[in-house]
């Protein structure tokens, strides 16, 4: 059996850059701590998009490019950088099916007794990874520490954790 964590998007952009908040900066320490604590596989998550962001459907909705891909704001923050030892799954979206794949495959070797999500943001990509690996892996245990996720706003960030729980996402502090 084994656990995994899922560090979704602790990118320049949503921790300090242009969609960044102090609620997303305040987390970094935390999550570091958390990645080199975990005693399991680690794996990254990172927002990608291209030059043609503002043309997309997210981009008519969220007119602020981020996390354009071969930018600063698109690298990972450096502090978990520093601790990233395989290639983050590049997502064009909020949730990954590739990051669903990968897990799948990954539980076909050795069964994953939970998945472990933290970073940013709790109200958009947490709450879409999350539920996209409970599609993916209904029998697994899926978890969200609270404590290591920020939202674009608070109250949005506590929203997305109720709405999770009602799924049966263990929601951990």
């Amino acid at each position: 059996m084994q656990d995994i964590l899922v560090v979704v998007d602790m990118q320049n952009d949503f921790v300090d850059g242009v969609l960044g908040t102090k609620e997303a900066v305040e987390i970094v320490p935390k999550v570091v701590k958390k990645i080199q604590e975990f005693s399991g596989a680690v794996l990254y998550t990172r927002d990608t998009h291209g030059p043609d962001y503002m043309q997309t459907q997210e981009g008519k909705n969220l007119p602020v490019p981020h996390c354009i891909k071969g930018t600063e704001g698109w690298e990972l923050c450096p502090a978990v950088a520093a601790l990233c030892a395989s290639d983050p799954v590049d997502k064009p979206t909020f949730g990954s099916a590739k990051l669903g794949q990968l897990v799948s495959e990954m539980n076909k070797q050795e069964t994953i007794r939970s998945i472990t999500l933290v970073g940013l943001c709790t109200d958009i990509c947490v709450i879409s990874n999350a539920m996209l690996l409970k599609a993916f892996l209904p029998e697994t245990e899926i978890i969200v520490d609270a404590a290591c996720c920020a939202g674009v706003t608070p109250q949005s960030h506590h929203n997305a954790l109720a709405a999770m729980q009602v799924c049966q996402i263990q929601v951990k502090n």
